[in-house]
């Protein structure tokens, strides 16, 4: 039996103080003891990817000088890439293209990668992805190695990586749009062609007033920056963990789950009635939501101030801004 402090009145039991707070509170775990992050396997996909990029890159300035879209006819798709590497000449063509494109991803992980320092997060360095058609690349991602410990550090990282890539996107949008050319008839012989999100409307009504959209071929800049208002668009998303799952997350924890469900829903939905790219993606995030669930933080309890809720505006103006219900259409 516990002895009184000397002040004629016995401890108060633990189990009194827990009256009205059933909740346990979580405290972190002791840091992990950091592993050396290995500089090679990240370099090795970035040169990589570099190659592919510059390869994809060339077919969109070939297509470019000579007036038509590219992918137009019916060229086998993954000859797109060969052709430059049979004569590497041709991989100085698409250094625009792959110059832009690299550095939209570069400055999306980097904003996340600097977010997670802040927070001395463990963090790897980014992995590029290469694809050997379309675009020359899957994207990129990063591995976080540490627990997120609070609200705040969740909020900051997820939304840090969208907003840096798309401060670098919007000017070399804007830039590769005012240099873009008026080719009427251009995609007519295009097996695929891209949809216009509204940031790249608004351009395209600023630098060619009155022109039809689906007469201006745009220069390979703007094709990478397109890549790059399609890439935030899906990362924002506020569904499973993605960044704009994360964002959702750390404003309502208790809704998480059924909102990514309800958004998997739509896109499925979206899918049969627009671009069905968007049904296999609602699909694929209606199983990751329903198998893995996101991580939890340990300080659940903390609030998100004033100026992180105006960010949360912030991210949903880019994500209409970027976001097309149908970002490739058939002709």
């Amino acid at each position: 039996m516990d002895q009184a402090p000397g002040n004629g009145h016995a401890r108060i039991p633990v189990e009194i103080l827990d009256l009205g707070y059933p909740q346990v509170i979580e405290l972190p775990p002791p840091p992990a003891v950091r592993r050396r992050r290995r500089v090679w396997p990240a370099l090795i996909l970035f040169l990589v990817t570099l190659v592919s990029t510059l390869a994809v890159g060339s077919e969109f300035a070939l297509s470019y000088s000579h007036n038509v879209e590219p992918y137009s006819g019916d060229e086998n798709p993954f000859a797109v890439i060969v052709a430059p590497l049979e004569h590497p000449q041709l991989l100085l063509l698409g250094i625009p293209f792959s110059f832009t494109l690299l550095g939209f991803l570069m400055a999306h992980e980097m904003g996340h990668f600097v977010a997670c320092k802040i927070y001395d997060i463990d963090v790897s360095y980014p992995y590029f992805l290469p694809s050997p058609f379309l675009f020359g690349t899957f994207g990129a991602f990063l591995r976080i190695r540490s627990p997120i410990t609070t609200r705040r550090a969740l909020f900051d990282i997820g939304i840090a990586g969208p907003i840096a890539g798309f401060l670098v996107a919007v000017p070399l949008l804007a830039y590769g749009i005012a240099i873009s050319k008026m080719v009427p008839g251009a995609q007519q012989n295009a097996d695929i062609f891209f949809g216009n999100p509204p940031l790249m409307r608004i351009f395209i009504g600023l630098f060619h007033p009155g022109a039809d959209p689906s007469s201006l071929l745009l220069h390979p800049v703007a094709r990478a920056a397109w890549f790059g208002l399609f890439a935030t668009a899906l990362n924002l998303l506020p569904v499973w963990q993605l960044d704009g799952g994360h964002i959702l997350y750390s404003l309502a924890s208790k809704k998480h789950k059924e909102f990514s469900l309800v958004v998997s829903l739509a896109l499925v939905a979206l899918g049969i009635y627009c671009w069905h790219g968007w049904a296999l993606w609602g699909i694929v995030l209606l199983v990751l939501s329903l198998r893995f669930r996101h991580p939890p933080v340990y300080d659940r309890w903390e609030q998100l101030n004033a100026s992180r809720k105006l960010l949360t505006i912030v991210a949903v103006a880019i994500f209409v801004l970027c976001f097309t219900p149908w970002p490739v259409n058939n002709p």
